[in-house]
Protein backbone atom coordinates (compact mmCIF):
# COMPACT_ATOMS: atom_id res chain seq x y z
CA UNK A 1 0.00 0.00 0.00
CA UNK A 2 1.44 3.33 -1.10
CA UNK A 3 0.49 6.49 0.78
CA UNK A 4 0.47 9.61 -1.42
CA UNK A 5 0.09 12.80 0.60
CA UNK A 6 -1.45 15.52 -1.52
CA UNK A 7 -2.73 12.59 -3.56
CA UNK A 8 -5.73 14.47 -4.90
CA UNK A 9 -3.55 17.23 -6.31
CA UNK A 10 -2.25 17.51 -9.85
CA UNK A 11 0.89 15.37 -9.60
CA UNK A 12 -0.65 13.18 -6.90
CA UNK A 13 -3.57 11.99 -9.03
CA UNK A 14 -1.37 11.11 -11.98
CA UNK A 15 1.00 9.28 -9.65
CA UNK A 16 -1.92 7.37 -8.14
CA UNK A 17 -3.06 6.30 -11.62
CA UNK A 18 0.44 5.10 -12.42
CA UNK A 19 0.64 2.98 -9.25
CA UNK A 20 -2.79 1.49 -9.93
CA UNK A 21 -1.71 0.67 -13.49
CA UNK A 22 1.16 -1.46 -12.18
CA UNK A 23 -1.03 -3.26 -9.64
CA UNK A 24 -0.39 -1.29 -6.45
CA UNK A 25 -2.96 -0.04 -3.97
CA UNK A 26 -2.92 3.61 -2.90
CA UNK A 27 -4.10 5.86 -0.09
CA UNK A 28 -4.60 9.44 -1.23
CA UNK A 29 -4.74 12.27 1.27
CA UNK A 30 -6.04 15.80 0.93
CA UNK A 31 -6.27 18.60 3.45
CA UNK A 32 -9.90 19.70 4.00
CA UNK A 33 -11.22 19.26 0.47
CA UNK A 34 -12.48 15.80 -0.40
CA UNK A 35 -13.26 14.92 -3.97
CA UNK A 36 -13.53 11.69 -5.92
CA UNK A 37 -12.43 12.14 -9.54
CA UNK A 38 -14.61 10.26 -12.01
CA UNK A 39 -11.74 8.17 -13.34
CA UNK A 40 -11.00 6.86 -9.83
CA UNK A 41 -14.55 6.18 -8.64
CA UNK A 42 -14.53 2.54 -9.71
CA UNK A 43 -11.41 1.98 -7.58
CA UNK A 44 -12.47 3.87 -4.44
CA UNK A 45 -12.77 1.45 -1.52
CA UNK A 46 -11.17 -1.34 -3.54
CA UNK A 47 -7.63 -0.39 -4.57
CA UNK A 48 -7.75 3.35 -3.88
CA UNK A 49 -8.66 4.97 -0.57
CA UNK A 50 -9.15 8.63 0.26
CA UNK A 51 -8.33 10.19 3.63
CA UNK A 52 -8.72 13.77 4.81
CA UNK A 53 -5.44 14.49 6.58
CA UNK A 54 -3.66 17.41 8.19
CA UNK A 55 -0.01 16.34 8.07
CA UNK A 56 0.83 18.67 10.96
CA UNK A 57 -1.19 16.44 13.33
CA UNK A 58 1.27 13.68 14.09
CA UNK A 59 -1.21 11.24 15.60
CA UNK A 60 -3.45 11.42 12.53
CA UNK A 61 -0.53 10.71 10.20
CA UNK A 62 0.46 7.70 12.31
CA UNK A 63 -3.15 6.50 12.33
CA UNK A 64 -3.43 6.55 8.52
CA UNK A 65 -0.12 4.70 8.12
CA UNK A 66 -1.15 2.10 10.71
CA UNK A 67 -4.72 1.47 9.50
CA UNK A 68 -3.76 1.08 5.85
CA UNK A 69 -0.60 -0.93 6.52
CA UNK A 70 1.41 1.49 4.40
CA UNK A 71 4.64 0.11 2.93
CA UNK A 72 5.80 3.17 0.96
CA UNK A 73 5.18 6.92 1.07
CA UNK A 74 5.24 9.59 -1.63
CA UNK A 75 5.09 12.94 0.15
CA UNK A 76 3.69 15.57 -2.22
CA UNK A 77 1.55 17.63 0.18
CA UNK A 78 2.65 21.26 0.15
CA UNK A 79 0.84 24.58 0.68
CA UNK A 80 0.46 26.91 -2.25
CA UNK A 81 3.24 29.44 -2.70
CA UNK A 82 2.43 32.44 -0.49
CA UNK A 83 -0.89 30.94 0.62
CA UNK A 84 0.04 30.88 4.31
CA UNK A 85 1.70 33.15 6.83
CA UNK A 86 5.42 32.70 7.41
CA UNK A 87 4.77 30.76 10.62
CA UNK A 88 2.16 28.49 9.00
CA UNK A 89 4.42 27.93 6.00
CA UNK A 90 7.11 26.70 8.36
CA UNK A 91 4.72 24.55 10.40
CA UNK A 92 3.15 22.79 7.42
CA UNK A 93 6.35 22.29 5.44
CA UNK A 94 8.67 21.30 8.26
CA UNK A 95 6.48 19.82 11.01
CA UNK A 96 4.30 18.05 8.47
CA UNK A 97 7.36 16.48 6.91
CA UNK A 98 8.73 15.43 10.31
CA UNK A 99 5.42 13.69 11.08
CA UNK A 100 5.64 11.77 7.81
CA UNK A 101 9.20 10.66 8.56
CA UNK A 102 8.35 9.66 12.12
CA UNK A 103 5.31 7.62 11.05
CA UNK A 104 7.47 5.90 8.42
CA UNK A 105 10.09 5.06 11.05
CA UNK A 106 7.56 3.71 13.54
CA UNK A 107 5.94 1.36 11.03
CA UNK A 108 9.03 0.28 9.08
CA UNK A 109 7.97 1.88 5.82
CA UNK A 110 10.29 0.71 3.06
CA UNK A 111 10.96 4.07 1.39
CA UNK A 112 9.81 7.71 1.61
CA UNK A 113 9.98 9.75 -1.57
CA UNK A 114 9.62 13.47 -0.92
CA UNK A 115 8.94 16.13 -3.54
CA UNK A 116 11.81 18.56 -3.89
CA UNK A 117 12.13 20.89 -6.88
CA UNK A 118 14.26 22.25 -9.69
CA UNK A 119 14.03 25.43 -7.57
CA UNK A 120 16.96 24.23 -5.43
CA UNK A 121 19.21 25.07 -8.40
CA UNK A 122 17.95 28.67 -8.63
CA UNK A 123 21.16 30.17 -7.23
CA UNK A 124 23.50 28.35 -9.61
CA UNK A 125 24.91 30.50 -12.45
CA UNK A 126 24.62 27.84 -15.14
CA UNK A 127 23.63 24.25 -15.91
CA UNK A 128 23.10 21.51 -16.78
CA UNK A 129 22.04 20.92 -13.17
CA UNK A 130 23.25 17.65 -11.69
CA UNK A 131 22.33 16.11 -8.35
CA UNK A 132 25.84 16.35 -6.94
CA UNK A 133 26.02 20.12 -7.51
CA UNK A 134 26.82 22.28 -4.50
CA UNK A 135 24.65 25.35 -4.02
CA UNK A 136 24.59 28.23 -1.53
CA UNK A 137 22.42 28.29 1.56
CA UNK A 138 20.98 31.62 0.42
CA UNK A 139 17.56 31.22 -1.19
CA UNK A 140 15.59 33.76 -3.15
CA UNK A 141 12.03 32.45 -2.70
CA UNK A 142 9.99 30.21 -0.36
CA UNK A 143 10.05 27.17 -2.67
CA UNK A 144 13.84 27.22 -2.95
CA UNK A 145 14.13 27.79 0.80
CA UNK A 146 11.87 24.98 1.96
CA UNK A 147 12.99 22.42 -0.61
CA UNK A 148 16.64 22.89 0.37
CA UNK A 149 15.68 22.60 4.03
CA UNK A 150 13.57 19.48 3.47
CA UNK A 151 16.42 17.76 1.68
CA UNK A 152 19.04 18.63 4.29
CA UNK A 153 16.93 17.87 7.36
CA UNK A 154 15.23 14.84 5.82
CA UNK A 155 18.47 13.20 4.80
CA UNK A 156 19.92 13.93 8.25
CA UNK A 157 16.88 12.32 9.92
CA UNK A 158 17.16 9.31 7.61
CA UNK A 159 20.85 8.82 8.41
CA UNK A 160 20.08 8.86 12.14
CA UNK A 161 17.24 6.33 11.89
CA UNK A 162 18.22 4.08 8.96
CA UNK A 163 15.08 5.21 7.14
CA UNK A 164 15.37 5.34 3.35
CA UNK A 165 14.38 8.82 2.20
CA UNK A 166 14.72 9.96 -1.41
CA UNK A 167 14.46 13.57 -2.60
CA UNK A 168 12.77 14.07 -5.97
CA UNK A 169 13.93 17.25 -7.70
CA UNK A 170 10.95 17.72 -9.99
CA UNK A 171 10.98 20.10 -12.97
CA UNK A 172 7.85 21.89 -14.25
CA UNK A 173 5.24 19.26 -15.14
CA UNK A 174 2.13 20.16 -17.10
CA UNK A 175 -0.78 18.22 -18.55
CA UNK A 176 -4.34 17.01 -17.84
CA UNK A 177 -5.87 17.98 -14.49
CA UNK A 178 -3.67 21.08 -14.35
CA UNK A 179 -6.01 24.07 -14.26
CA UNK A 180 -3.60 26.48 -12.59
CA UNK A 181 -2.33 29.50 -14.51
CA UNK A 182 0.80 29.86 -12.37
CA UNK A 183 3.11 28.49 -15.07
CA UNK A 184 3.46 30.39 -18.37
CA UNK A 185 3.29 27.10 -20.29
CA UNK A 186 -0.11 26.40 -18.77
CA UNK A 187 -1.36 29.89 -19.66
CA UNK A 188 -0.26 29.41 -23.25
CA UNK A 189 -2.12 26.09 -23.54
CA UNK A 190 -5.26 27.38 -21.79
CA UNK A 191 -5.46 30.40 -24.07
CA UNK A 192 -4.87 28.32 -27.20
CA UNK A 193 -7.60 25.87 -26.20
CA UNK A 194 -10.06 28.76 -25.69
CA UNK A 195 -8.99 30.63 -28.82
CA UNK A 196 -7.99 33.80 -26.94
CA UNK A 197 -4.68 35.71 -26.70
CA UNK A 198 -2.33 34.55 -23.94
CA UNK A 199 -2.40 36.95 -21.01
CA UNK A 200 0.78 36.98 -18.95
CA UNK A 201 -0.54 39.52 -16.43
CA UNK A 202 0.61 38.55 -12.95
CA UNK A 203 3.43 36.34 -14.19
CA UNK A 204 6.67 37.20 -12.46
CA UNK A 205 8.85 39.17 -14.93
CA UNK A 206 6.00 39.28 -17.46
CA UNK A 207 5.94 37.44 -20.77
CA UNK A 208 8.70 34.82 -21.08
CA UNK A 209 11.65 35.21 -23.42
CA UNK A 210 11.62 33.01 -26.49
CA UNK A 211 15.11 31.56 -25.95
CA UNK A 212 14.69 30.79 -22.23
CA UNK A 213 14.17 27.19 -21.11
CA UNK A 214 10.66 26.26 -19.92
CA UNK A 215 11.67 23.36 -17.65
CA UNK A 216 8.42 21.80 -18.90
CA UNK A 217 7.77 18.09 -19.20
CA UNK A 218 4.63 15.97 -19.24
CA UNK A 219 3.01 15.02 -15.95
CA UNK A 220 2.51 11.39 -17.03
CA UNK A 221 6.28 11.05 -17.39
CA UNK A 222 6.66 12.63 -13.95
CA UNK A 223 4.29 10.04 -12.46
CA UNK A 224 6.19 7.20 -14.11
CA UNK A 225 9.48 8.48 -12.68
CA UNK A 226 8.03 8.66 -9.15
CA UNK A 227 6.59 5.14 -9.44
CA UNK A 228 9.90 3.72 -10.68
CA UNK A 229 11.85 5.33 -7.84
CA UNK A 230 9.33 4.17 -5.24
CA UNK A 231 9.25 0.56 -6.42
CA UNK A 232 12.92 0.07 -7.31
CA UNK A 233 14.38 -2.83 -5.36
CA UNK A 234 17.51 -0.83 -4.58
CA UNK A 235 18.63 2.75 -5.15
CA UNK A 236 22.25 3.89 -5.13
CA UNK A 237 21.54 7.55 -4.37
CA UNK A 238 19.22 9.70 -2.27
CA UNK A 239 18.58 12.54 -4.73
CA UNK A 240 17.20 12.31 -8.27
CA UNK A 241 16.33 14.86 -10.93
CA UNK A 242 12.98 14.28 -12.67
CA UNK A 243 12.39 16.12 -15.91
CA UNK A 244 12.55 15.92 -19.68
CA UNK A 245 15.19 14.22 -21.78
CA UNK A 246 16.05 17.48 -23.54
CA UNK A 247 15.37 21.15 -22.77
CA UNK A 248 12.55 23.06 -24.48
CA UNK A 249 12.63 26.83 -25.00
CA UNK A 250 9.49 28.94 -24.85
CA UNK A 251 9.84 29.53 -28.57
CA UNK A 252 9.85 25.79 -29.22
CA UNK A 253 6.92 25.35 -26.85
CA UNK A 254 4.87 27.95 -28.73
CA UNK A 255 5.76 26.26 -32.03
CA UNK A 256 4.36 23.00 -30.64
CA UNK A 257 1.17 24.79 -29.57
CA UNK A 258 0.76 26.37 -33.01
CA UNK A 259 1.12 22.95 -34.62
CA UNK A 260 -2.11 22.07 -32.79
CA UNK A 261 -3.76 25.52 -32.86
CA UNK A 262 -2.32 27.37 -35.88
CA UNK A 263 -3.96 30.68 -34.95
CA UNK A 264 -2.82 30.61 -31.30
CA UNK A 265 -1.97 34.14 -30.16
CA UNK A 266 1.19 34.23 -28.03
CA UNK A 267 3.56 37.19 -27.69
CA UNK A 268 6.93 36.30 -26.23
CA UNK A 269 9.77 38.68 -25.52
CA UNK A 270 12.59 38.26 -28.05
CA UNK A 271 15.95 36.75 -27.16
CA UNK A 272 17.02 35.81 -23.69
CA UNK A 273 16.18 37.05 -20.23
CA UNK A 274 18.85 39.48 -18.92
CA UNK A 275 19.23 37.01 -16.06
CA UNK A 276 19.72 34.17 -18.53
CA UNK A 277 21.67 31.18 -17.23
CA UNK A 278 23.33 28.96 -19.86
CA UNK A 279 21.98 25.39 -20.07
CA UNK A 280 19.47 25.97 -17.27
CA UNK A 281 17.97 22.49 -17.32
CA UNK A 282 18.32 19.33 -15.24
CA UNK A 283 20.48 16.41 -16.26
CA UNK A 284 18.45 13.19 -15.80
CA UNK A 285 21.26 10.71 -16.47
CA UNK A 286 21.13 9.31 -12.93
CA UNK A 287 17.47 8.28 -12.96
CA UNK A 288 17.76 6.93 -16.52
CA UNK A 289 20.72 4.72 -15.66
CA UNK A 290 19.45 3.48 -12.29
CA UNK A 291 15.76 2.73 -12.85
CA UNK A 292 15.40 2.85 -16.63
CA UNK A 293 13.32 6.03 -16.74
CA UNK A 294 12.64 7.12 -20.31
CA UNK A 295 10.24 10.01 -20.95
CA UNK A 296 7.54 8.83 -23.37
CA UNK A 297 6.13 12.23 -24.28
CA UNK A 298 8.05 14.73 -26.37
CA UNK A 299 6.85 18.32 -26.29
CA UNK A 300 4.73 17.96 -29.44
CA UNK A 301 2.81 14.95 -28.14
CA UNK A 302 2.48 16.50 -24.67
CA UNK A 303 1.04 19.78 -25.92
CA UNK A 304 -1.37 18.06 -28.30
CA UNK A 305 -2.77 15.78 -25.60
CA UNK A 306 -3.03 18.57 -23.03
CA UNK A 307 -4.87 20.96 -25.35
CA UNK A 308 -7.26 18.17 -26.37
CA UNK A 309 -7.95 17.55 -22.69
CA UNK A 310 -8.51 21.25 -21.97
CA UNK A 311 -11.01 21.46 -24.81
CA UNK A 312 -12.95 18.50 -23.46
CA UNK A 313 -12.80 19.76 -19.87
CA UNK A 314 -13.67 23.49 -19.98
CA UNK A 315 -13.49 25.26 -16.63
Amino acid sequence: MILITGGLGFIGLHTAIRFLDVGEQVVLTQYRMRREPDFLKSEIGKRAFIETLDVTVGYDVIDVVRRHKVTGIVHLAVPGLGALSAAEDYRVNMMGFLNILEAARLFDVTRVNVASSIAVYASLPEGPFREEALFPVHSGNPTETFKKALEILGLHYASRTNLEMVALRIGSPFGPLYHSLAAPTSRICHAAAKGVPTDFTGVRRGAPYGEDDTGAFYVKDCATAIQLLQMAEKLSHRIYNIGSESPTTYGEFVDAVKAVVPDAQVSLQPGRNPRYRPNAYMDITRIKEEVGYRPQYDIKRSVEEYIDWLRSHPE
